[in-house]
């Protein structure tokens, strides 16, 4: 065998790795099978990045210049599962955009998602907002879950005007996460981990460190509420406290919850400490 089949093989086994790893991290799509309650709400497209397009349910507020909210699923689900948080913010008078991620629910599909590519879809999202009838571009804020959630941080990080962040069950960092996927699937860490976590980083072409929680948080200037589930398994807990030891200038509260990762939704049993929250962080705004 010469040296040029022995580099072809190599270049093929390499590929089909890579390929492996890119499947294997692929999120599932999971397609609603119910919409917001009532009538006042819209389905509407909206434009993101690279041509996508995301699918998007959206309240409007009773009052022109309410406070309006993104709010984002996590990995994995879509719209649907933040529908438990919509009776307590329409009461609430918030306007509200319940969107799917790129490759999620009824939203475009890419060839992947990311944490960053959250991130993008939150920062569209907000941008369409800005342009819809009686919406304030200086009253708005995001309500994001697990992935959704780190996203929202970032987006909060470079996105000054913001006025509040709600982070439903939010990992520290993107590394200690993988980590846990990898040990889970009894993959060592040495070297097809360290390998697959090197890829990851630069498929999304960003370092975990500059995109972690962790860093986000201690760029952020609006107040940010952490709400984190005590039983926990996915994420524990002691990451929340994670996020909220690294705080910058920013005012940061954090909400211990009854339940695990996925059910965050029972957050709405505690409205009236996210209604005061909000409240707050919105400076006293009508709602």
């Amino acid at each position: 065998m010469d040296w040029l089949t022995v580099g072809a093989l190599s270049l093929a086994t390499w590929l089909t790795g890579n390929a492996l790893i890119r499947r294997g991290l692929a999120a599932p799509r999971l397609l609603p099978r119910h919409v917001p309650v009532g009538d006042d709400w819209r389905d509407v497209r909206l434009p993101t990045v690279r041509g996508k397009t995301l699918h998007a349910w959206y309240l409007p507020a009773p009052t022109a210049g309410a406070p309006a909210l993104v709010v984002m699923h996590g990995w994995g689900s879509n719209a649907e599962a933040m529908l438990p948080l919509q009776p307590p913010l329409q009461e609430a008078g918030y306007g509200v955009l319940f969107v799917d991620a790129r490759c999620h629910g009824l939203s475009d599909d890419d060839r992947f998602t990311s944490l960053p590519r959250f991130a993008e879809d939150i920062e569209a999202a907000l941008d369409w907002l800005v342009g819809q009838p009686g919406v304030d571009a200086a009253a708005l804020g995001v309500i994001g879950h697990s992935v959704g959630a780190a996203a929202a941080l970032l987006v909060a990080a470079r996105r000054p005007g913001l006025q509040a962040v709600v982070s439903l069950a939010a990992f520290a960092h993107p590394a200690a996460m993988m980590r846990r996927w990898l040990a889970a699937r009894h993959i060592p860490y040495w070297p097809v981990g360290a390998y697959i976590l090197a890829y990851v980083q630069r498929v999304i072409g960003a370092r975990f460190d500059d995109i972690a929680p962790t860093t986000s948080i201690g760029r952020i200037t609006c107040p940010v509420l952490l709400v984190h589930g005590e039983a926990d398994d996915t994420v524990p807990l002691a990451e929340a406290h994670e996020i909220l030891a690294a705080c910058g200038p920013a005012t940061v509260e954090l909400l211990v919850v009854p339940g695990n990762h996925e059910h965050f939704a029972e957050a709405d049993r505690h409205w009236p400490r996210l209604h005061a929250f909000l409240g707050r962080a919105f400076h006293g705004r009508p709602v």
